[in-house]
């Protein structure tokens, strides 16, 4: 996600127009225009589908301007870029300030200087950008001079995580292997189908040229026990992990949907890093359990009722969990002492790493359901040995 800050009147809008290159935004000479977040989907290539964000400006005054620029810095959380659009006014202290704060987020930061069709930035403003380290275009969102540089400098802005290739299940498994999906069929599973993590950790095994072989929990042993040959790597439903463990000879690699989406979607590094944290909570403590989707929850919903039930056995605190559902963490995250994210199945990974920065940036650490399901079951040492995590000592896993 690109966010546009700045002034009123900078012509953050006319700029988000020429960027898109159609009328996203309202654009108008009046201050103010904009008073809240306007996003505009775009393909921008080679980082594909970004989102532009148009925002108020930081100098809105009076009670109902301080609730904009609330909501504005609300949007740099969940920024990957932002960009400082100046106007023919320059830089000033406030753009110096604003830039500050964003480089203290970790934001990579570009500065445009837009209006280059009635003025031209001043050699202070441009020698500060060069003793800052930050990038810097000469604009104009009306003749579009410097637009095609602006994006070329956004591109090359962008954090390196948006351009890798996300792994599944392709590394782990070699032509011609056995793979083992265990696939529980309870009242949790949809109706006629199965879950997408389990449709698509199955195709990738069947584009990787190995045989998949898909039970439910109960059959584990008896499969195991019938297979002429060992099989490369058995791959469960986090929730019938324990069980599953059990039935698995130890030499035989294991592993969960779950983890394999933590970092198709995520990054697993961190959201071992949060399981740990799980050991660090205390009596009081809360725990949001963040959902991507809406979703109608059953009695024993996996996010709402299971995971905090064992995390409470587990710990054998008195905890506090809060369930939130929808795209911007709450405001008052800090309050929480972990977040437990789901497996991001029905969202992008964008999103998903959006919301780890976001966690990072705020001090809270994060986790997801299958990682703290494995940690608070006794396993995850075992669930993550497949992926050669050498990064981590012996408290992440214990």
């Amino acid at each position: 996600m690109i966010t546009l800050a700045g002034r009123r009147n900078a012509g953050k809008s006319s700029l988000i127009n020429a960027l898109a290159g159609q009328d996203v935004a309202i654009a108008s000479e009046t201050p103010g225009t904009t008073t809240d977040p306007v996003a505009k989907q775009y393909e921008l290539l080679p980082l594909g589908p970004v989102t532009f964000y148009d925002t108020a400006g930081l100098d809105d005054d009076g009670e109902l301007g301080r609730l904009r620029v609330q909501a504005t810095r609300k949007v740099l959380f969940r920024t990957d870029v932002a960009l400082v659009v100046a106007g023919e006014k320059g830089l000033s202290s406030l753009e110096h300030e604003l830039v500050q704060d964003m480089q203290d987020l970790g934001l990579p930061v570009v500065v445009a200087f837009n209006k280059a069709d009635i003025s031209s930035p001043d050699r202070d403003a441009l020698e500060w950008c060069s003793e800052q380290g930050i990038r810097h275009v000469t604009v104009s969102s009306k003749t579009g001079n410097g637009i095609d540089e602006l994006k070329a400098v956004l591109i090359n802005s962008a954090p390196p995580e948006m351009l890798e290739e996300p792994l599944l299940a392709g590394d782990l498994i070699h032509e011609g292997d056995w793979v083992v999906c265990v696939v529980p069929i309870d009242l949790a599973a949809p109706k006629g189908r199965l879950i997408l993590p389990q449709v698509q950790v199955i195709r990738e095994i069947l584009d990787s040229d190995a045989l998949a072989v898909t039970v439910k929990e109960r059959e584990v042993e008896e499969v195991l026990a019938g297979l002429h040959r060992t099989p490369a790597l058995v791959i469960t439903d986090s929730q019938v992990v324990m069980s599953v463990a059990g039935d698995v000879p130890e030499e035989v690699p294991l592993t969960t949907f779950s983890t394999l989406f933590a970092r198709y979607k995520g990054d697993l590094d961190v959201f071992l890093q949060g399981a740990a944290a799980i050991d660090a909570l205390r009596d009081g403590a809360k725990v949001l359990m963040c959902e991507a989707c809406s979703h109608h929850p059953v009695a024993d919903d996996i996010g709402r009722v299971k995971i905090p039930r064992w995390i409470s056995q587990y710990t054998g605190r008195d905890l506090s969990f809060d369930v939130y559902a929808g795209h911007d963490f709450p405001d008052d995250l800090e309050q929480y002492s972990l977040v437990v994210h789901c497996g991001g199945c029905m969202t992008n990974r964008r999103e998903v790493l959006r919301r780890i920065r976001e966690c990072r940036l705020r001090g809270v650490p994060i986790t997801n359901y299958g990682v703290a399901i494995s940690k608070v079951q006794g396993v995850l040492e075992r669930i993550v040995a497949p992926f050669s995590i050498r990064a981590f000592g012996q408290s992440v896993l214990v």
